[in-house]
């Protein structure tokens, strides 16, 4: 018998397992969500939680499907170069703790577009972040969508387009139910039981690969290049899947710089800081999210590499689900069903958790920012503003189905750099802008915010990702000109561009006061806390 037909004799166990999680995660939702009465407490948790706990759900809200299927996909297949993605991930909190964190706690409510418009003329600057973070949201919205499809493809050996298809939309109904349940505080809970559940599984599998390697990562690694064969040391130097080429290279280097300059603007991990009832929270948070975070990327790299041992590349990939699939068939090979079991429940909750994180940030972003401020010009109620965001949550869930589907089969941990490329296109430079520099404008606010966002999508509808090769989106299309898979490397130096033209060039004055007080709010927090409780 086949592994991948051992694997399929435990389909019973693994649904069990997924709906008892299922089950009990809705249960913890509903009576978290019992006190949600005001806005803050469906966007913010009512900023109940401390620093700790935060943190964990911060972690929780971070290690998606990418992370844990992708990543560990990607050191197996593509060795060394495969764990790029986890030091890029990893570093990058560095640039949220020192420059953003506790800045925007001090100077935001609910989302980053309260940031811009507290300096900055209100109604155009909160279209365009409401915009951008849509926009971010979404391309991260396909990455976990692409990932449950190929979890659940491995679990029953659905190959199918249409089985998949039915997967994901399952996923995304799941979605739907738990943000329009609990809000903030209910999706907290769920992450922050999701990412002990993660880490505790990545940290028992690690133990496992390395007592059947003598505790010796060396021998590990030997085990790995001999499994893959001729050729097999490629798994543990630089090249394998960058620097063959030139392109390759920039293309590294695009990477690079998406992921760490990416997760400093993410909205589901900006709106995170806005749950805590202190500025000094806040750095507690990234304190703790740097330390769990941190821990789990170092299991990848023996994960992956056990996987690239135990299993070999090219099972790996020809596994239902592909790439994505390492991670549960070496849960497989280690500890037969049960582990399967459980660790592909807890790579479904990390799903669960991440999209309804997403979606609940996406709901607030176009409730708070474009329906309260924008279109009832303040003139509404708490009230009558979480309704609109329960609407739009639906609405988000079904695009997010559609995008998934489109998505399948895709490598995750890459869909979200591509989120991350976005993100740091669109939204960085204008954080940075409008926290450090007095003189940027409104006009410098627009031009980064839609220069960056509308190069990063043009790129990547032109690369090599959507059409041109045989794993592309749409592989029998070919109109890609621009060559490199990341448009990192030219849409976020263009965004800062933009942004500083944009402001040289602006006649108008924004009010000084209005910048001064910003400037202390955010150094100090003074002002900050009054600001939150409305």
């Amino acid at each position: 018998m086949s592994l991948t037909e051992s694997l399929l004799s435990s389909t019973w166990l693994n649904m069990a397992i997924f709906a008892v999680f299922v089950g009990v995660t809705i249960v913890i939702v509903i009576r978290a969500s019992r006190n949600n009465k005001t806005a803050a407490d469906y966007y913010a948790g009512g900023r109940s939680f401390t620093g700790g706990q935060n943190g964990t759900a911060i972690a929780g809200d971070y290690l998606s499907a990418a992370s844990f299927l992708g990543i560990t996909g990607a050191i197996a297949v593509n060795g060394y170069d495969g764990f790029l993605y986890s030091i890029g991930f990893l570093v990058a909190w560095l640039v949220a703790l020192l420059l953003v964190a506790e800045l925007l706690r001090n100077t935001g409510k609910f989302t980053m577009a309260d940031v811009l418009a507290f300096r900055l003329r209100e109604r155009p600057v909160r279209i365009a972040a409401a915009i951008s973070t849509l926009a971010v949201c979404f391309f991260y919205l396909l990455a976990q969508m692409a990932g449950a499809g190929a979890l659940i493809a491995l679990l029953l050996g659905i190959s199918s387009w249409e089985g998949q298809a039915v997967v994901i939309t399952v996923v995304g109904a799941l979605m739907i139910m738990y943000v329009l349940l609990g809000g903030m505080k209910g999706t907290t809970w769920v992450q922050i039981i999701k990412a002990v559940l993660l880490i505790a599984g990545a940290f028992a599998m690690t133990v496992w690969v390395l007592a059947l390697h003598g505790f010796n990562l060396s021998a590990l690694l030997g085990s790995a290049v001999e499994t893959a064969g001729a050729g097999g040391e490629k798994l543990l130097n630089p090249g394998l899947a960058y620097g063959k080429s030139e392109t390759s290279k920039l293309d590294f280097i695009s990477l690079g710089l998406a992921l760490v300059l990416g997760t400093a603007a993410l909205p589901h991990v900006l709106m995170r800081f806005y749950t805590v009832p202190t500025s000094k929270e806040a750095r507690k948070s990234v304190v703790w999210a740097i330390w769990l975070i941190g821990g789990f990327y170092l299991f990848t790299l023996v994960l992956g590499y056990g996987a690239a041992a135990l299993i070999g590349a090219d099972t790996i990939k020809a596994a239902p689900g592909g790439v994505n699939s390492a991670a549960p068939l070496l849960a497989f090979v280690l500890g037969g069903p049960l582990l399967l079991g459980f660790i592909s429940a807890v790579a479904f909750a990390t799903i669960l958790a991440v999209v309804a994180g997403l979606t609940i940030t996406a709901a607030a972003s176009f409730a708070h920012d474009i329906y309260a401020n924008v279109l009832a010009k303040g003139k509404t109620t708490p009230a009558s503003e979480v309704k609109v965001a329960r609407c739009t949550v639906v609405v988000i869930g079904i695009a997010a189905i559609a995008g998934g589907i489109f998505a399948n089969g895709q490598n995750v941990a890459f869909l979200v750099a591509l989120a991350f490329a976005v993100a740091a296109s669109a939204n960085l430079p204008t954080i940075l802008y409008s926290l450090f520099w007095r003189r940027f404008t409104t006009k410098g606010a627009l031009w980064s915010i839609y220069g960056g966002l509308g190069s990063a999508i043009l790129l990547i509808a032109f690369s090599p990702v959507v059409s041109g090769t045989k794993t592309s989106m749409i592989p029998s299309a070919d109109f890609d000109w621009f060559p490199l898979n990341n448009p990192g490397l030219v849409s976020i130096p263009l965004a800062f561009a933009l942004g500083w033209l944009g402001t040289v060039l602006d006649k108008g004055q924004e009010s000084p006061e209005k910048q001064a007080e910003m400037e202390v709010r955010s150094l100090t927090g003074v002002g900050a806390e009054k600001a939150v409780s409305h």
